[in-house]
């Protein structure tokens, strides 16, 4: 990809982020937060494409990362009385932290044996703030302060979200990207050309487990409760793996076109279809994967309709 098509690249981004920030006092209540959450996806779906896009370990378990940020944030504002930002800032460094602790022993694995492992080790951080009444408030939850005016954690989502597309566009472009890829597709050869492939995989992983801790403390502050069943809720890693796979993994703009697209599904297929909406969204994903197997961004190269410099 040339300078010219970077600078493209980024000048698009920065008006898509200017349109966004001044769009809210135009917008309903709904619309806001329709928002505010399909940003929200868009960053989930952007990390897990980093260690399950690039290098090809499919992850299952990344809701842990959410839940973690969310309750280090709702702890740290309602038991400690910290400004909700800092709290952010936290919940993403014990992110970063487990990420090392959870990513060390499990990227050890390949293949179902390693999506299995992620999967366990969700299982067992709800377990924890399940337990941990403590630290947790356990199953009773938390309420944080309503001190929430809607446009703050608008604009913090809008912050991340820009920041992700960035990180995940400078990964997608750099050495470190193309070892990532490299690793992907024959980890073996890419130990035997120099390249530490443990290193890479882990420096990759607490990346993308990084980003979802900080959207979890947004989403925390936004809805002003959590409990362990909501913030570590499965469906919340499957509505990451599915997006990034709808739009093309291991590409940039794949997850984002996939978060936006499945969103707004979800959201036009739970309206109209309250008690179907669930049957409607898998059947949608069964059609895309049947029919467009490598994603959008791969259909459309497949066809000739773009390059792929003008996509990836």
């Amino acid at each position: 990809m040339t300078w010219r098509e970077h600078l493209r690249n980024l000048a698009l981004l920065g008006l898509c982020g200017v349109a966004l920030a001044i769009l809210p006092p135009a917008l309903s209540v709904y619309l806001r937060s329709f928002l505010l959450f399909t940003m929200m996806y868009v960053v989930l779906a952007l990390s897990w494409n980093i260690i399950s896009g690039f290098t090809g370990y499919t992850s299952f378990g990344h809701v842990a990362f959410y839940g973690i940020g969310a309750y280090a944030c709702a702890i740290l504002v309602t038991d400690y009385g910290w400004f909700w930002l800092s709290a952010l800032a936290v919940g993403a460094g014990v992110a970063a932290a487990v990420g090392v602790a959870i990513g060390y022993p499990v990227l050890r694995l390949k293949g179902p044996y390693f999506a299995i492992a992620m999967l366990g080790a969700a299982e067992g951080t709800r377990v924890i703030a399940t337990v941990w009444d403590s630290l947790t408030h356990g199953g009773l939850g938390i309420s944080l302060p309503s001190a929430e005016t809607s446009m703050e954690t608008y604009y913090a989502m809008l912050a991340l979200m820009l920041l992700t597309i960035v990180v995940a566009y400078g990964v997608g472009h750099s050495r470190f990207g193309v070892r990532l890829n490299a690793i992907r597709e024959d980890e073996g050869a890419a130990e035997a050309l120099g390249i530490n492939a443990t290193l890479y995989k882990l420096a990759a992983f607490v990346l993308s487990a990084v980003f979802p801790a900080v959207a979890g403390g947004i989403q925390a502050y936004k809805v002003l409760y959590i409990d362990p069943p909501s913030v570590f809720f499965v469906q919340i890693t499957i509505a990451m793996a599915l997006m990034s796979m709808l739009g093309g993994k291991g590409t940039v703009i794949g997850p984002i076109l996939g978060a936006v697209l499945l969103y707004t599904a979800q959201e036009l297929t739970w309206v109209n279809f309250p008690t179907a909406h669930l049957i409607a969204y898998g059947l949608f994903i069964v059609l895309v994967a049947r029919f467009m197997p490598r994603g959008l961004v791969g259909f459309a190269i497949d066809r000739g309709w773009v390059r792929k410099g003008m996509v990836h």
